[in-house]
């Protein structure tokens, strides 16, 4: 949910919540929508009926050009309109889309990509394999690339050079043998290749298309050209988007519900109102209506690999100081967060990797790790008096966090435990998501909420985050050779066992030095009509997936 999870890792979320039935925004569609219980039929342009689903955003959507957007919101809604050589199924396994199949050589790694016969951009022109090269060289050019490059980059052939401004686009291991044949070198063996092509950074583009709409591609929802499920027809950051089904889409005939409806709503208690008016099929609900909810037979919850944490900005005062990052590091209790402010399921995170995430024979990451830093409210005491000796004064802070409400909860939970536990007062600074996004950019900030969602199923999505990051600020400013030597060998060994060992101490050592501070591993309580079937939500990658989606 990259890198604000990614992702290799997003991957992401509370990204999407509920959904809200007739939202009509500026460039809508021609269809009536019928506001009724049960079946919503609509009247739609091809004359076919078909069902609608009622979405909404926890926030607004910061980007939606899939070569430099890198939050979960907006990877949401690309996976619902593109497509790459590969999709994730209903299990979370890639399975052919854009793709017909693939063969790998023996040395596994080079891998041929044959795509499938009449395929389509939603406005009739094939999908080629020239598509994915031009979109893959975009998102490495040094001009148009964004912060998820290395998801390319880190391994395919002449990526890094080629990012880097070193070479040119020849050099880099990606060859057209004809329309539907597609050859890419990778730098090392790399199992988890073929689930990297289901992710967003890895869909294609139509080169004359993009071209044309230059600097306005992907800011409207004519300036983008789908070959996913559905296509937008309408899009406003603030409001939200209108999906409809693509009927230039391979799969078509599986895709069954004929309108989406995605706005953006960041109040918990608003969406709960509009579910409980019919206006929404699905809800996410805030930590104080768990309880009254949790018996209902339209409850229930899911799990993500994503992490929340406190970034450290290393390059603002007072965070070039370790004894004060580790003294706000160690003073609060994520247990307390996870059980009496979020209560939806959420874990305490005592560690950076999600729960669940692969490690090695048969153990997750997190059972190979165990716990690195737990709250030590004396330790934190102790540190915070030495921090502002060194600083000759007691420092200001300010903690940035997002307008939503899981967002801003959480704020007011650490501003308080600073004040309990450390005595300070922290102030506390609340933006729009996209805002948010923008201040870490731009290393605008002390400390800031943030959270990163697994790309795919490997620690790799998360420590490569702060491996010489391509956004420094957004990272905390954090350079560490040791670090670096350990992921950088940990990318190219083949070696299982000793590849997650290197891994294992990378985690220990960005959490040593007060880098993040983790808060918890997400987790969320829902209610969903029971007419509404098949919304998938991918542990890691791109949530949700609508394909499959029904109302009955």
């Amino acid at each position: 949910m990259k890198k604000t999870w990614p992702k290799m890792m997003s991957f992401l979320l509370l990204s999407l919540m509920v959904l809200l039935a007739g939202c009509n925004f500026s460039g809508g569609s021609k269809e009536t929508v019928k506001k009724e219980e049960g079946e919503k039929p609509v009247e739609s342009t091809d004359g076919k009926s078909g069902s609608v689903l009622n979405l909404s955003l926890d926030n607004d959507i910061p980007d939606l050009n899939q070569v430099k957007t890198t939050d979960a919101i907006s990877f949401a809604i690309l996976n619902n309109v593109m497509e790459g050589l590969y999709r994730l199924d209903e299990n979370n396994e890639p399975q052919p889309a854009m793709a017909e199949s693939y063969e790998r050589s023996e040395d596994g790694l080079t891998y041929t990509f044959t795509l499938k016969d009449g395929i389509k951009w939603s406005n009739g022109d094939p999908v080629t394999a020239n598509d994915f090269k031009y979109s893959w060289l975009r998102a490495m050019h040094p001009d148009t690339a964004g912060s998820y490059a290395s998801i390319l980059t880190d391994y395919i052939k002449g990526g890094a050079a080629y990012a880097a401004g070193e070479s040119d686009a020849d050099s880099v291991a990606i060859e057209v043998k004809n329309e539907k044949t597609l050859v890419v070198e990778l730098i090392q063996p790399t199992p988890f290749f073929v689930g990297l092509t289901a992710f967003v950074t890895y869909f294609p583009l139509n080169e004359a298309f993009t071209t044309e709409k230059g600097n306005d591609f992907g800011l409207t929802y004519e300036g983008i050209l789908y070959n996913g499920p559905y296509v937008l027809t309408a899009y406003d950051q603030a409001q939200g988007v209108t999906m409809e089904k693509n009927p230039e889409y391979w799969d078509k005939d599986k895709v069954a519900v004929q309108k989406v409806n995605m706005k953006v709503i960041k109040e918990q208690s608003t969406a709960l109102n509009l579910y409980e008016a019919g206006e929404l099929d699905k809800v996410y609900l805030a930590s104080a209506d768990v309880n009254s909810y949790k018996d209902s037979s339209e409850f229930n919850t899911e799990t993500e690999f994503r992490t929340y944490f406190i970034q450290f900005n290393l390059g603002k005062e007072p965070f070039d100081n370790e004894n004060i990052r580790k003294a706000l590091q160690l003073a609060y209790d994520p247990q307390v967060l996870t059980d009496v402010i979020l209560n939806n399921g959420s874990e305490p995170a005592y560690g950076l990797v999600a729960t669940k995430m692969a490690g090695v024979d048969g153990k997750s990451f997190r059972e190979l790790q165990g716990d690195v830093i737990k709250p030590d409210i004396e330790k934190a005491k102790e540190l915070w008096v030495k921090g502002v000796e060194e600083l000759g004064k007691t420092p200001s802070i300010d903690l940035l966090t997002a307008d939503d409400t899981v967002s801003k909860d959480t704020g007011t939970f650490l501003q308080s435990e600073y004040k309990k536990n450390l005595g300070i007062d922290v102030n506390l600074v609340t933006q729009p998501y996209s805002g948010r996004l923008d201040t870490m950019r731009a290393g605008d900030y002390q400390m800031g909420v943030n959270r990163w969602g697994a790309d795919f199923n490997d620690s790799i999505t998360y420590l490569d985050l702060w491996n010489a990051p391509s956004n420094p600020h957004f990272r905390g400013n954090y350079f560490n050779e040791k670090y670096d030597e350990l992921v950088n060998a940990a990318k190219s060994e083949a070696d299982e066992n000793v590849r997650i060992e290197k891994l294992l101490e990378a985690e220990k050592i960005l959490l040593e030095d007060g880098i993040v501070g983790p808060l918890y591993y997400d987790g969320l309580s829902y209610l969903q009509k029971s007419n509404v079937k098949g919304i998938v939500t991918h542990p890691y990658g791109a949530s949700p997936d609508l394909k499959w989606a029904t109302v009955e």
